[in-house]
């Protein structure tokens, strides 16, 4: 009933609203390798893709084929925790989003891409019969609020460590 994706709705029967803004990022192992600081060494690089479903790839995966830019996959994982396990421990990188940097992907050194990208926005989407659904009125609510108070704790988190 209720969806989080970075991706829009095609449908005009889906309804959405913004949750958050976030923006990709290199992870590395800094004991392994230092950052790609150039697109040639990130081309060069040998990488982890994270692929969901086969016909529906990351929306970076999308963004460097559609620039051209090529990558030597070395290792396809299916979610974002198992490129942890690829990336730790190799020469390999992965680019994904920055705030798996507090959960799936902590421990990894991460850099800002050799490229200019778009920010990765994530909305919340649900079925139009449902948006004066009180239920549901209510669990969208909790979630923009819990999506709210984490990233003010992210915020604090971030000024206190600065």
């Amino acid at each position: 009933h209720l969806v989080v994706s970075p991706r829009l709705p095609e449908a005009a029967d889906i309804v959405h609203t913004r949750l958050f803004e976030d923006r990709y990022a290199v992870y590395y192992d800094a004991a392994r390798r230092r950052a790609p600081g150039t697109l040639a060494e990130f081309e060069a690089a040998e990488h982890v893709l994270v692929r969901h479903a086969p016909a529906l790839p990351l929306l970076i995966d999308g963004f460097l084929e559609a620039r051209g830019v090529r990558r030597r996959i070395g290792v396809e994982v299916a979610d974002f925790a198992g490129a942890r396990a690829f990336v730790r421990g190799t020469d390999r990188i992965a680019t994904l989003p920055s705030l798996l940097r507090l959960g799936a992907l902590a421990g990894l050194a991460q850099a800002e891409p050799p490229f200019a990208c778009e920010p990765l926005r994530l909305y919340a989407l649900w079925h139009q019969r449902l948006q004066d659904d009180p239920m549901h009125r209510w669990l969208r609510g909790c979630l923009a609020q819990a999506t709210r108070a984490a990233l003010q704790g992210l915020d604090a988190t971030q000024t206190q460590s600065a």
